[in-house]
């Protein structure tokens, strides 16, 4: 029987396409408001980059909040379209529309823009939980197969991440057809200079339309194909226990939060392609060459977890990524002194291409181990919880992402970046001295590097892999034949 379960092929083609190309779109949104939130708010809007680094961790922190709730929405839901689809159409409308008034140039100042600032940023946080809890707990009623479900996961997951990095890509174009405020559509030409007020905010509707159309898709061409029983009801309590009592799982969430420094890097992209490449227009560069890394990375995933399994493949990466972190690092401390050196400018870009492959650990592995606490806690209990251990799951990932971009902004303005592009913009300088682009660039590779070597720990004890795996996904076929 485990044979069987393992062999059988539940989505087509199609199927697999649109879940791959609405993550891509969802990501596009998330990735932009990560990416380019705060470079706005300092450099349009005049906030202090610090104290929009803190704004956006306390709302990412009060938002997460509303994960649980959302999960415990979807654990009752008695929606004939499907728990997770119908819960992912309700999300579209606020996510597009708040996206696009996240980059609105607003008049107010102090006080003022900062309530404007944490306020909006907390709407569109909650419009993008409606979406992101849904679009991920699906992935683990799409097949019964957990097998066909770790590739699904892993080729969905590798569109996932280039649609994060694709406002590196989409606001250089936007750049070039925006010459001013006041016209639209007209080559400029324009490549290096700061962007203006309409770039960010066409960049944001161009990105929300995109991705709403892209991510819609889920819900319109997938299926749930996992059964469950419509409308269980689900308190908090039985939430937290289902957390306390999968001890897989509680493993899984403690790394992840272990290594919230990895979410570091994509948090001040923008900050570091400006510091080391000369402008924050040219974060396409920095971007790409990070993201090919990851996405050979996943692509290579799926490979490895059927040599070695998950355990492994995680610790495998994670490790390598601390050395990849620390060795891209002291290449660039001496590219930083030798501009001119060809040899180090090689050096240093393959070296972000390298710190790239380590992502697969922090943005593939915890999807794919998810869906199997959730099948082991089917085979304990009974009660499949999906909902619940997603929303977990994505509360986990808002809280590290924001805890990595603050730490972040700390670093970068510490690092004396503010008032360098201040001084830049007035003329009395012409770039960042090397203090200010060590310090950045610490921040982009070695903390990261450290923390996602301190993940390691909590998964020496995980156990949801092999024959103890296949055993749970056979007994589950079984139990469900049965009724």
């Amino acid at each position: 029987m485990t044979g069987d379960i393992t062999k059988q092929k539940h989505m087509n083609f199609k199927e697999i396409a649109a879940y791959s190309l609405g993550l891509f779109g969802f990501q596009a949104i998330v990735g932009l408001l990560n990416s380019y939130q705060a470079e706005f708010d300092a450099s349009i809007l005049g906030a202090d980059i610090a104290v929009v680094g803190i704004l956006v961790l306390i709302a990412k922190i009060v938002s997460a909040v509303f994960d649980p709730i959302v999960g415990n929405m979807i654990d009752r839901s008695k929606s004939k379209n499907g728990k997770f689809k119908s819960m992912i159409m309700y999300s579209i409308a606020p996510l597009l529309i708040m996206t696009a008034i996240v980059f609105l140039k607003v008049p107010f100042k102090g006080a003022g823009l900062y309530i404007w600032i944490f306020v909006t940023y907390l709407v569109w946080s909650l419009a993008m939980t409606l979406g992101d809890v849904p679009s991920q707990g699906i992935a683990s009623v799409l097949t019964p197969n957990p097998t066909e479900r770790t590739n699904v996961v892993s080729i969905s997951n590798t569109f996932k991440q280039v649609g994060f990095s694709a406002c590196v890509v989409i606001v250089p174009i936007v750049c070039l057809i925006i010459p001013n405020g006041s016209k639209v559509f007209v080559a400029s030409g324009e490549t290096d200079t700061p962007m203006i007020s309409s770039e960010y905010f066409w960049t944001a509707v161009l990105t929300a339309v995109l991705g709403c159309v892209l991510f819609a898709l889920i819900p319109m061409l997938n299926k749930e194909r996992v059964p469950y029983v419509a409308g269980e009801k689900t308190t908090f309590k039985d939430m937290m226990n289902a957390l306390k009592n999968n001890k897989p799982f509680m493993l899984v969430i403690i790394s992840y939060f272990l290594g919230f420094g990895r979410q570091m890097a994509m948090g001040i992209q923008v900050q570091a392609a400006n510091v080391i490449l000369g402008s924050q227009n040219l974060v396409a560069v920095l971007g790409i060459v990070t993201a090919v890394g990851s996405m050979v990375s996943m692509a290579l995933c799926p490979v490895l977890i059927k040599k070695m399994g998950e355990k492994k493949v995680y610790l495998l990466l994670s490790i390598y990524g601390f050395a990849a972190s620390v060795l891209s690092f002291i290449i660039g401390y001496f590219y930083f002194r030798h501009a001119d050196s060809v040899v180090l400018m090689i050096l240093f870009y393959l070296s972000l291409f390298l710190i790239g492959l380590q992502f697969g650990a922090v943005t593939l592995m915890p999807m794919i181990m998810t869906a199997d606490c959730v099948d082991y806690y089917e085979y304990e209990t009974g009660k499949r919880m999906e909902g619940a251990a997603y929303s977990i799951l994505t509360l986990t990932i808002k809280v590290c992402l924001a805890l990595g971009t603050a730490l972040g902004l700390v670093f970068v303005q510490v690092s004396g970046y503010s008032d360098t592009v201040n001084s830049i913009a007035a003329g009395t300088a012409t770039g960042f001295d090397l203090h200010t682009k060590d310090l950045v660039f610490f921040a982009y590779t070695v903390v990261p590097g450290v923390l996602a070597l301190l993940s390691t720990i909590p998964m020496f004890k995980y156990d949801i892999v092999g024959e103890k795996k296949a055993k749970i996904a056979s007994e589950l076929a079984k139990r469900r034949s049965a009724k």
